[in-house]
């Protein structure tokens, strides 16, 4: 950190001579860098940064300065020169959704000839896989079918954890746990304790977009408001249910949404009881417009470039120091992007994402063996570390 220390130095030492020379540099330029300066030193601190303070730094500062701050941050949280990451298998429970959002175009209609729900015995091909070279855990996800309720996924969970009692489920999201409990009359405590005892282990961030309500009334209308969201997570932390978070960006939201979006995981994450999992991640990427009602109908692009990508995952670095995980989407901005964000605030590669179908189909076309992506991360300076999900350390085998 020693090379932002200079910076800011340099910044008191060029205020403070300009001060009495101001018909050479305007004095709200002067203001601007002291501002800076302050929010800076109080992110280093791991303070909480208002809306207000954390908008005006992921909009006034140099990406290299916001790049280094973030960087510190993480040493903190995160010590150390190793970046994790992990082997699981992405496999969809069913490809029926009602929600119909308009930036997927993965889910169809139950009548669709496309329509299906996975088997028991498709499950075992794909788990049987997936052991083979080395990973333990499916990553179940959906959409919220019209004709499944609680008991579907509690058999499916058992079925599972029967035939492999070491496999590890990461499963369903807060939108399909609220779609449960509004379909079977239930509270997010009752279905969360009741896919718990069936054998889930931890809950993805899932159907997060953006969490701000005027976003989420256009491009996913049908989903869990983000009042709804956000308490299927304060119901899990309570549960202890280990949990992560995600923000899909670059779409129809402002800057200022962004921010209040971290800000609203930052809040759930300061409830959340002592010595309870809680958020144990963060993992934001672009929008993905390929195909998508958001492109073909709203003319809404992805136009997020590498130094976007590369400046959120620094402010979510800055605005969430409650959070210790951050992690790089390779999938959505490649390998190269995702190598630079390790030098800005993510600690974490994910998983090599065997199997991913919904955010590939709408153009996310990278992709990573065991072998490969350690050797990214080996290609960015650091030391490659297996994890699990809890992100607790295993052996690479």
């Amino acid at each position: 950190m020693q090379a932002l220390n200079r910076n800011l130095q340099v910044i008191e030492s060029l205020s403070f001579s300009l001060l009495h020379y101001c018909y050479l540099w305007p004095l709200q330029i002067i203001t601007h860098a002291l501002n800076l300066n302050n929010l800076y030193q109080k992110a280093l601190n791991l303070e909480f940064l208002s809306a207000e303070e954390g908008l005006y730094l992921y909009r006034e500062a140099p990406t290299t300065t916001l790049m280094q701050v973030a960087n510190q941050i993480r040493q903190q949280l995160v010590p150390g020169n190793t970046v994790t990451w992990m082997i699981d298998r992405n496999v969809n429970i069913t490809n029926v959704c009602i929600s119909q959002c308009k930036f997927c175009n993965f889910c169809r209609v139950s009548k669709s000839a496309e329509a299906y729900i996975t088997t028991l015995d498709e499950y075992k091909t794909k788990v049987d896989e997936m052991f083979a070279i080395g990973g333990d855990q499916l990553l179940l996800q959906g959409g919220m079918h019209p004709n499944l309720g609680l008991s579907f996924y509690t058999d499916l969970f058992r079925q599972l954890k029967k035939e492999y009692p070491r496999l590890k489920l990461h499963a369903l999201g807060p939108p399909e746990v609220h779609y449960i409990a509004k379909k079977d009359n239930l509270s997010y405590h009752e279905v969360l304790t009741s896919l718990v005892e069936a054998g889930l282990e931890s809950l993805p961030g899932a159907g997060a977009e953006i969490l701000t309500d005027r976003v989420r009334k256009i491009v996913s209308p049908a989903k869990a408001t983000t009042g709804e969201w956000l308490d299927v997570m304060r119901e899990a932390h309570r549960l202890n249910l280990p949990t992560s978070a995600t923000m899909m960006f670059g779409h129809i939201e402002t800057e200022a949404e962004r921010i209040e979006h971290l800000i609203n995981i930052r809040q759930v994450q300061s409830e959340k009881p002592k010595g309870h999992y809680g958020f144990i991640a963060f993992i934001p990427w672009p929008f993905q417009d390929e195909n998508t009602v958001l492109r073909n109908k709203m003319q809404i692009s992805n136009t997020i470039t590498a130094e976007d990508y590369i400046r959120l995952i620094a402010i979510s670095r800055i605005m969430l120091p409650n959070v210790n995980n951050i992690q790089s989407s390779w999938l959505t901005v490649g390998k190269q992007t995702a190598q630079i964000t390790l030098h800005g605030g993510a600690n974490d590669f994910g998983s090599i994402m065997i199997e991913e179908h919904v955010v590939s189909s709408a153009g996310a076309n990278h992709a990573f063996d065991a072998n490969g992506i350690q050797q990214a991360i080996r290609e960015a300076g650091f030391v490659p570390q297996r994890r699990n999900q809890k992100y607790e350390l295993m052996e690479t085998k």
